[in-house]
């Protein structure tokens, strides 16, 4: 695709001209309480909906719209129809229902076709608004109590003055919760803010990027999303929209991306033959093309004048922490010092047996770093000081105040996303500009990475091992679970391991779920002669990392636990998992386990119980046992159940988008994604007009969405 060539100054186009487009602006971002009939009081209701000035209202888009673009006769209307009517008012009521126990407000209207009651509960203070002899517009639906009536919904009088009857005229917007205002006159301020501020609205995108990518006008798409006079009208504005909330993002980005480019690195490094060789001689088996690949990126990052910033993804079971280790081990071999850092303790302990079984015969020191282990610390965090120690792997510890590197040219970052934002920052700054590679076993659709992480460089192995065996998953009904037992202890028999995970740790009186301390009890009994362990989040890190010596040593065979298996458990004979009440589980967390078994050379079967009570769930489990691939799984859960639920608003950073959808806007992002970019490259300042949309979007809430 040809880029377009967006952010070129137009001929004749100069800063007096850009600071006059940006004082045309003032009327956009000025105090809520200043629009007409509003004022001060009613703008204290505004304020308890998130929305103090002129731009939050017209960026708080509307949920739907009913269209009542056809006014039906009365004689044509049929019960349990949504329809809009006009009639004259013949006759007015307002009385109490002894039935209902409320006030009821109604009023007959006639049409050329007939007559209809038109009923408001609640409403008394209508009779003072609605006269017998007024022309009324009516949306609601039809009901029969002994003749036709309509519960409306909304309702205008016609007046003779061609007012536009914004309630109960075409496509009408219906916003979220407003009753700290009400509903009809939150939409009149809308109308009111539309008709008065949106023609001529200075827009920062050039006429030629919007006819380029046919974008209506900022100010036409605010009219055209909030009053459309159609729906493809609607569309094309949500688009424009859309893409904002997209463009604004990909400036932070960009931004980012450029500061980190500027920053010399303090510690390049030199990777020739011989020290790759050397390197290679400690890799137990053939790398894959895959590895090959993003090995060459990696390396080419570590050469280079500016420090690297790279997350790479790679599917469970993928070879990512060999890929790290080349990484780590071109550090060492520079006489540099590298850290790795895991969300827990047991992921943190699975990389130090990885490492330390790969460096045995190297001369290569390793620390471990965690917040249970306190025997030896003080000692510990002497050597790292003073650099005799080459590699420190752990946990959060790792960033704590009193860890000190002499000379880190590396931070590795495992699962990052299970990081806060902070910690994360926290152990860039323990160095002086060390390269950073963030990994994550979670495969993130490409619109997710665009956002989450768009100021980093992606590598992605997109190959398995050889050898490496598929999991078999099953979806079994409640009714097949002896069966099931049977077969894991069929497994057993033939010497195999097998994990059960469940949703608690011990029973909820608000939940019908069957924890893990009570399936444990209940599987002891199950599978006698064998040893049955219990793993859960609420031990002693110390009593964790002992259960797990035992199930990796062969000693313990069946592993019930909680969702703290998710990562960095190892254990090659284990082939078989029963994962129960499946339908808790997102999709990527359902995989993340599934990557459990199958880690060795046997066939591996992955069992599910649950109820699959809706059509979403149902579809989950449909995709999750008709693939093992993890970017299509991802790309089903962001698709199924949204990016906040996948990552975690607050955890990642993630902003909050109102107009845009980012399952089915992937063309809009990459395209914001370009001219974002390519506005940052011409002009690293950006126009006032500009900085003023992206500092009042981004006021005080700028997304975190970087490494740090």
């Amino acid at each position: 695709m040809k880029p377009v060539r967006a952010f070129e100054r137009d001929e004749g186009v100069n800063q007096r001209t850009d600071e006059r487009m940006n004082e045309r602006t003032a009327g956009l971002f000025s105090d809520i309480q200043f629009v007409k009939g509003v004022g001060p009081q009613r703008a204290m209701g505004f304020a308890k909906l998130g929305i103090k000035t002129v731009y939050d209202l017209l960026t708080a888009y509307p949920k739907k719209h009913y269209d009542r673009g056809a006014v039906r006769k009365m004689g044509t209307v049929r019960m349990g129809e949504d329809v809009t009517i006009q009639g004259r008012v013949a006759y007015v009521r307002d009385y109490k229902s002894p039935r209902m126990g409320m006030r009821i407000f109604s009023v007959d209207l006639s049409d050329d076709t007939g007559r209809i009651s038109a009923v408001w509960f609640g409403q008394s203070h209508l009779r003072r608004i609605i006269h017998v002899g007024d022309l009324l517009i009516v949306a609601g639906r039809i009901d029969y109590y002994g003749t036709l009536q309509i519960r409306v919904a909304d309702f205008e009088i016609v007046s003779g003055e061609d007012a536009p009857a914004i309630h109960t005229s075409g496509l009408v917007p219906s916003y979220g919760p407003v009753d700290e205002v009400g509903r009809k006159y939150y939409r009149r301020v809308v109308w009111t803010v539309v008709q008065d501020l949106t023609p001529g609205l200075p827009d920062p995108l050039p006429s030629e990027l919007r006819r380029q990518r046919g974008f209506l006008s900022l100010g036409e798409s605010f009219r055209a999303y909030h009053f459309p006079r159609t729906v493809q009208e609607k569309e094309r504005a949500r688009r424009r929209l859309a893409y904002d909330e997209f463009f604004y993002l990909q400036l932070v980005l960009a931004q980012r991306r450029r500061d980190v480019q500027q920053l010399p690195v303090a510690r390049p490094l030199k990777i020739g033959p011989v020290l790759d060789g050397r390197i290679r001689a400690l890799f137990p088996f053939t790398l894959t093309r895959a590895q090959e690949r993003v090995i060459g990126e990696i390396r080419k990052d570590l050469v280079s004048s500016r420090p690297m910033n790279r997350l790479l993804q790679g599917d469970v079971g993928s070879g990512k922490t060999i890929v790290a280790a080349y990484a780590v081990l071109a550090c060492v071999g520079n006489r540099y010092q590298a850290a790795v850092m895991a969300p827990t303790e047991i992921l943190a302990e699975q990389h130090a047996r990885t490492f330390g079984r790969m460096l045995e015969h190297s001369r290569v020191r390793i620390g471990f770093l965690s917040g249970s282990r306190r025997k030896g610390r003080k000692d510990l965090l002497k050597k790292i000081a003073e650099g005799e120690i080459d590699l420190v792997i752990g946990t959060h510890a790792v960033v704590q105040e009193d860890v000190r590197f002499k000379s880190l040219a590396l931070a590795v970052i495992d699962e990052q996303q299970k990081f806060g934002v902070m910690q994360r920052a926290a152990l860039r700054l323990k160095g002086e500009r060390p390269h950073v590679l963030v990994m994550t076993a979670t495969p993130i659709p490409r619109t997710l990475s665009l956002t989450l992480f768009g100021d980093l460089d992606v590598s992605v192995i997109d190959e398995m091992p050889p050898g490496r065996k598929p999991a078999r998953t099953l979806y079994e009904a409640g009714g097949k679970r002896a069966q099931a037992m049977e077969f894991v202890r069929s497994k057993l028999r033939e010497g195999r391991q097998a994990y059960f995970v469940y949703p608690l740790i011990e029973k909820s009186a608000k939940l019908d779920l069957q924890s893990a301390i009570e399936a444990h009890q209940r599987l002891v009994s199950e599978f006698p002669g064998y040893t049955v362990a219990l793993l859960h989040g609420r031990m002693k890190d110390e009593e964790k990392e002992a259960v797990m010596e035992e199930f990796r040593a062969g000693r313990a065979h069946v592993l019930v636990s909680t969702i703290v298996v998710e990562v960095g458990i190892d254990v090659p004979n284990a082939t078989v998992m029963v994962i129960d009440h499946c339908e808790r589980y997102g999709l990527s967390q359902l995989h993340q386990l599934r990557g459990r078994i199958g880690r060795g050379s046997y066939d591996a079967t992955c069992v599910l119980f649950g109820g699959l009570k809706s059509e979403v769930s149902r579809e989950r489990i449909r995709v999750f046992t008709s693939t093992t691939d993890g970017f299509k799984i991802a790309e089903a859960d962001l698709r199924l159940r949204g990016p906040g639920e996948m990552f975690g608003t607050r955890q990642s950073g993630l902003p909050e988008f109102k107009a845009a959808n980012l399952v089915g806007d992937a063309q809009l992002l990459g395209w914001a994604r370009q001219d974002a970019f390519a506005m940052v490259g011409r002009d690293p300042a950006l126009s006032p007009l500009v900085r003023e949309l992206l500092g009042r979007r981004y006021e005080n809430k700028a997304p975190i969405v970087s490494v740090g």
